[in-house]
């Protein structure tokens, strides 16, 4: 399964404040985030593949403070991440009867003023976490969880980096978002070298960003502002493939953010035909889009009441699951499936009020580039047009 949660890799908005979304796992077994009780927050883990959801809360001796970020592990331990400037404190949480266990893993000490700490994506595997703290000047990239002797850093990148996106099973490639020079272009870094290579540039002058890739497909989400200088445009591409990255107009939709938060798995040698989750933001609220490469148009849908923060994860077989939590229901799983076939037309759809219609031919590319310089990363090439 391929899973991302939209805000960050905590459970936190936008703002900080915490409990607005969750975390989940590569497999999308597990999930956490921090539920609220009154005034006070605690971390809650899901467990997703069962038969029926159901939520485990793990409360310390305390409520969390704002800023607290938790990610779920692959043996159903829950990592929390509690920052307390310079030093991040991090542990990992279980059900011990009625009680929560916690197992201390130590902390990572960022003393240069202005460096944040954040959790990155969780990993394939679900046995590692990692944090990446970001200076003034340089990223450190920290294994976290998963170690034999504690938090270790394991690679320091030039620049400013966001973002986090794995690109192979293994846990081993991660693609991060370097701000350097006033422009903003994604390297790839080897954490078993901590050897950092580029891997997305469309044009010199332009800012590009890598959002989602599913290892098995190749299948990119980008977002770029080289068709349109100054104005960021959701398209995709596929690693090692020779194609151009496009930038299809069903996906802009007007005075709306459109953010991907989940490709389809399973798709070996046919990402045009991998679902993509996407969540839309605008003046009308939130809602929920499925879309394939192949496609021409979106399906917009309503999102669940209740939906936490644009999490999802898709099954191999095209079932769109997003956890949701309600007054009614504290712990709830929408499935939504996506079309078994590809539709290829352009025609416009009906969609649900009040989610605007679109849908329109998709243009040519405008962006006149040179090949991705991957030189010696083991990803073959991403070609722009």
């Amino acid at each position: 399964m391929t899973a991302c949660a939209i805000e960050s890799p905590s459970t936190g908005g936008a703002d900080g404040v915490p409990g607005a979304g969750c975390a989940i796992t590569a497999d999308g077994a597990y999930a956490a985030r921090l539920a609220r009780d009154g005034d006070s927050w605690f971390p809650e883990r899901w467990t997703l593949d069962g038969p029926e959801p159901y939520a485990v809360p793990l409360p310390g001796g305390r409520p969390e403070e704002p800023g607290t970020e938790v990610q779920p592990m692959g043996d159903g331990r829950v990592l929390i991440h509690r920052p307390a400037e310079p030093r991040h404190a991090f542990a990992l949480l279980y059900p011990t009867g009625p009680g929560t266990g916690e197992l201390p893993l130590g902390a990572v000490e960022c003393p240069e003023p202005g460096t944040r700490l954040t959790l990155l994506p969780p990993a394939p595997g679900g046995v590692r976490a990692y944090a990446l703290a970001v200076g003034p000047r340089s990223s450190a990239v920290w294994l976290v969880a998963g170690g034999a002797f504690g938090p270790e850093r394991l690679a320091e990148v030039p620049g400013r980096c966001s973002g986090g996106v794995w690109l192979d099973g293994a846990g081993r490639l991660l693609a991060l978002d370097r701000e350097l020079g006033g422009r903003t272009k994604t390297v790839v870094l080897d954490l078993a070298r901590a050897e950092v290579s580029p891997l997305l540039q469309i044009t010199e002058g332009s800012d590009d960003r890598l959002l989602l890739a599913d290892p098995d497909s190749g299948l990119l989400l980008i977002a770029s502002d080289a068709p349109c200088p100054g104005q960021e445009r959701l398209g995709w591409g596929v690693l090692g493939s020779t194609l151009p990255v496009r930038f299809p107009e069903c996906l802009r939709v007007p005075d709306c953010v459109v953010t991907p938060f989940a490709i389809q798995p399973g798709q070996v040698l046919m990402p045009e035909n991998c679902a993509v989750g996407l969540r839309f933001d605008g003046a009308l609220g939130t809602w929920v889009g499925t879309w394939r490469p192949a496609e021409r148009r979106v399906r917009h849908l309503p999102a669940p009441e209740g939906w936490l923060a644009g999490a999802g994860v898709w099954t191999r077989e095209g079932l769109l699951r997003l956890p949701y939590a309600t007054q009614e229901t504290p712990c709830g799983v929408a499935d939504l499936t996506a079309p078994a076939e590809p539709v290829r037309d352009s025609g416009a759809e009906p969609v649900p009020a009040p989610v605007p219609r679109e849908a329109e031919p998709e243009p040519a590319v405008r962006a006149v580039t040179r090949p991705v310089p991957l030189q010696q990363a083991p990803l073959g090439r991403l070609v722009t047009n």
